[in-house]
């Protein structure tokens, strides 16, 4: 039976056993893989997508306070619109008020001069 480590000295067959190992070692490392230079970058493009969320809940923040706005406005108009409409009311009343007084006046006035009118 004769192989290669026939007469090989000690040295000889561990310096064969290493190489062998880093062999083996180098077949099992990752390869360094192959990137193309002009395709986006992973770090690029989630900036950009971080960029793009920002932005919408930059917007939506600002629809949710013009919103908010808004309905303070309308609130604030309908109470301005509701105490118009009292005041009115009040108005509308006083002018009634005014126009049977003055009316119930000018009956008396004119019961007055009829009396007069019927002692002559």
């Amino acid at each position: 039976m004769s192989s290669d480590l026939d007469g090989a000295s000690f040295s000889d067959r561990q310096k064969r056993a290493s190489d062998a190992k880093s062999a083996l070692l180098a077949k099992l490392r990752p390869k360094p893989t192959v990137t193309n230079p002009q395709a986006p970058s992973r770090a690029a493009a989630k900036a950009e997508e971080l960029d793009e969320v920002r932005k919408a809940r930059s917007a939506a923040k600002v629809a949710k306070a013009t919103a908010a706005a808004a309905a303070v406005e309308a609130a604030r108009l309908s109470e301005e619109a509701a105490s118009a409409a009292v005041l009115d009311a009040k108005r509308g009343e006083r002018k009634e008020r005014k126009a049977l007084t003055k009316v119930e006046a000018k009956a008396k006035r004119d019961a007055r001069y009829a009396a007069r009118q019927a002692r002559r």
